[in-house]
């Protein structure tokens, strides 16, 4: 028997309501099974306990065990003690062939199978040649949705998530100086987390003059350009435990004061972030948080990256109606939700710009911060 106590898991309890809330959207959409794919996959994790690496196959039936099918093979040992079900096996030389297999086995050669995940095209035809008298439905979305709403358990988790991100912000308060390279940002801001056993989510930056502005976003790739005073760093940091991040938005004035025109669109990117925590509460709705960030358009700019969206970029992604890329689907904030609000505020160019923000739990009356670390424009000397 595996010692699963080796890794961090959830209850007895918790997957118990996890597993019963899946077997009723099967339920609801009157199919027999779900197929789950993923490589590092939060559906597999959430239903098992084991993260994923390179490909993954659960199949969750209705009625009955599931199975989880790991590849590669030498991935097997590790998940075999990790996951919380008890049939991990791996994948075979297809894992198509073998999830086809494991469903003719269970009786299920026709009716319907719902799907989760980025299913590759090619496994997706050899899942509808083996098994053509099954109709194949999405279910991601109500999978997802049923995920928005977290346990005290999970949200606990979040809440050290939220703590490591923190980490990384103050280890950029005390480290980070002219003469640094960009790309050694990254060193500081893992090596914050790490050693207690933290994981990478993002670290998203960028340097800029503050002087002479030349980007606006924080980017996924950092450069080897070398800090100066007077610089702006822009980040967007998450760090990870155990399937679920925090994440905070700061930006840095590197060896000088804020320039007036980057004080004034941080000020306003606060005023932004400000307005839109205070209208969501259990019952709010994506309409109040538009109407709440229309702010930084009054105030002359814009933004570039999401405003808002759910915690591990779960539900709801909202933008501003300005930016927005079509129309805005309805959407009720619950208890127990986790959010980002993160407005990345911007110049119509966006070449000067910075992003604020941070990680909230939704109550029923406002909100709660899940970050200690403070809200302001970081001068780092």
């Amino acid at each position: 028997m595996a010692d699963r106590s080796l890794y961090p898991t959830f209850s007895e309890a918790e997957f118990a309501r996890r597993h019963a809330a899946v077997r009723a959207i099967l339920g609801d959409a009157d199919a027999a099974a779900l197929v789950v794919y993923g490589g590092r996959s939060l559906e597999v994790q959430y239903l098992t306990g084991w993260p994923g690496t390179r490909e993954v196959y659960l199949i969750f039936p209705r009625e009955g065990p599931p199975t989880l099918f790991v590849q590669l093979f030498n991935h097997l040992p590790n998940a075999q003690r990790m996951a919380v079900i008890d049939d991990v096996r791996w994948g075979g030389t297809s894992s198509p062939d073998s999830v086809i297999a494991n469903l003719k086995e269970r009786g299920i050669e026709r009716g319907r199978v719902g799907l989760v995940g980025p299913v590759p095209w090619q496994h997706y035809n050899k899942l509808r040649e083996g098994l053509p008298g099954v109709e194949f439905v999405d279910l991601t979305t109500p999978l997802r949705r049923l995920e928005t709403v977290k346990s005290d358990e999970e949200i606990e988790r979040i809440r050290i998530a939220a703590r490591y991100s923190d980490q990384a912000m103050w280890a950029l308060e005390e480290q980070v100086r002219p003469g640094l390279r960009e790309e050694q940002l990254a060193h500081i801001v893992e090596s914050a987390y790490s050693p207690e056993g933290g994981t990478h989510g993002i670290h998203f930056m960028a340097t800029t003059p503050m002087r002479n502005p030349a980007i606006g976003v924080p980017s996924q790739v950092q450069a080897r350009r070398v800090i100066e005073p007077g610089d702006v760093l822009i980040t967007e940091i998450s760090g990870g435990y155990w399937g679920y991040t925090g994440q905070i938005h700061r930006a840095y004035a590197i060896g000088a004061e804020p320039t007036p025109e980057y004080q004034r669109i941080h000020d306003v990117a606060v005023e932004g972030y400000e307005r839109v925590r205070d209208v969501i509460r259990d019952g709010a709705t994506a309409e109040d948080v538009l109407n709440a960030a229309q702010v930084i358009h009054d105030r002359g700019f814009t933004i570039y990256d999401d405003l808002l969206h759910g915690a591990n970029q779960f539900p709801p992604i909202l933008r501003t109606r300005p930016t927005s890329r079509g129309p805005v689907p309805p959407f009720t904030f619950r208890e127990n939700m986790v959010v980002v609000i993160q407005p990345n505020v911007v110049t119509d160019d966006a070449r000067m710009g910075l992003q604020v923000g941070e990680t909230l739990l939704v109550t029923k009356t406002g909100t709660e911060r899940l970050h200690d670390y403070p809200m302001k424009f970081v001068v780092c000397r």
